[in-house]
């Protein structure tokens, strides 16, 4: 274990290299200088946390960045070959992809995020999720995921003042160190489902995160240092809108995701899911055949669902069922049809 003479010279080389602002870089240096004092004693607990609050100051990425431009076309690209339909949805993501494009520095493409911040809301397995991630594809940035689903306290968002000895960095904090650059997609996922007892302390948070005007000097309580939020793009999810304040909601442009019809789900299965679940299961396409009249027992097992994400799992035990056959060594290609669906699915 080094010594704090030791991980003092460690500390003094790591914010020399990590590019901080300056106010920062002072406030670092002044901390530093504090452990200095304190480097004839045994370490301390105050010495602990200094270093703690050090090496997260010096491994956010102040000044790192995605410098990719923004290519429509291509963006248009992944959207189509990723989701099926959705056509007004893809539409009005392009709209926003633009007004990105045009918002950004003429000389420097750093794509400062001044479109309104997109709220896609619609029932479970709609696709909302799969969605940002295609759109993180489009712009060529890291995506990072913070889940609000039963988030119970404001300091899950913000962090905790490091004078508590367990404290830690907020989930915004933590998704810039995970990305790795001030400019990734930070996705707040399910924002309708925090808890009932957190609900106002965790809005009024959401309120300065996306704000354009606060969210250039967000505070996180752990680092207590002003971080600039403003190159950061913002995609939050939703199943509604009932549990989300007007505040907040005044900040985001709500896109309604529809649900699938059972034919759209069809075309889904074979040209999306299908392809996936032989690939992950090992199956060569020529080895797992469907007949077009067994796709519709198979979409709708059990009634009518708005979403995929059942249809998806029924494909993936599918083909696994199928891949069973195949290793046990039944002739190929395992052919599903209306007649024998139910052996590859199982009774209902």
């Amino acid at each position: 274990m080094p010594s704090l003479l030791e991980e003092i010279a460690i500390l003094n080389n790591r914010v020399s290299a990590a590019h901080l602002p300056k106010p920062i870089q002072e406030k670092a240096a002044g901390q530093i200088e504090r452990l200095t004092r304190l480097s004839g004693r045994d370490y301390t607990l105050e010495a602990d946390m200094t270093i703690r609050w050090i090496d997260w100051i010096t491994a956010l990425p102040w000044e790192n960045r995605v410098l990719s431009p923004l290519d429509l076309s291509r963006a248009k690209q992944i959207l189509d070959r990723n989701h099926y339909g959705l056509d007004e949805i893809k539409v009005r993501i392009l709209e926003y992809l633009a007004v990105m494009k045009l918002r950004q520095t003429p000389n420097v493409q750093i794509g400062h995020a001044r479109a309104p911040i997109l709220l896609l809301v619609g029932l479970v397995g709609t696709g909302k999720t799969t969605l940002a991630y295609s759109i993180a594809q489009a712009l060529n940035r890291p995506i990072v995921r913070i889940p609000f689903g039963g988030m119970g306290s404001a300091r899950d968002l913000r962090g905790q003042s490091r004078l508590h000895s367990e404290a830690e960095p907020g989930q915004v904090v933590k998704g810039l160190k995970l990305a790795g650059v001030k400019n990734p997609i930070m996705l707040l996922d399910e924002l309708d489902r925090v808890a009932d007892e957190a609900r106002h302390d965790i809005m009024g948070v959401l309120v300065e995160l996306l704000d354009p005007e606060q969210n250039k000097a967000f505070l996180d309580h752990y680092l207590d240092v002003p971080l600039d939020l403003s190159e950061v793009v913002f995609i939050a999810t939703a199943n509604n809108t009932n549990n989300i304040a007007t505040a907040v909601m005044d900040r985001l442009e709500p896109l309604s995701m529809p649900s699938y019809t059972d034919d759209q789900k069809i075309i889904i299965a074979k040209d999306y899911l299908l392809p996936q679940a032989r690939q992950e299961a090992g199956i060569p396409a020529e080895a797992l055949i469907f007949d077009n009249d067994a796709w519709p027992l198979i979409v709708r097992p059990l009634g009518f669902d708005a979403g995929i994400r059942t249809l998806q799992r029924t494909i993936q035990g599918l083909s696994r069922k199928a891949a069973m056959d195949i290793v046990s060594g039944q002739n190929q290609p395992i052919h599903v049809t209306k007649d024998n669906f139910k052996h590859y699915m199982g009774e209902w």
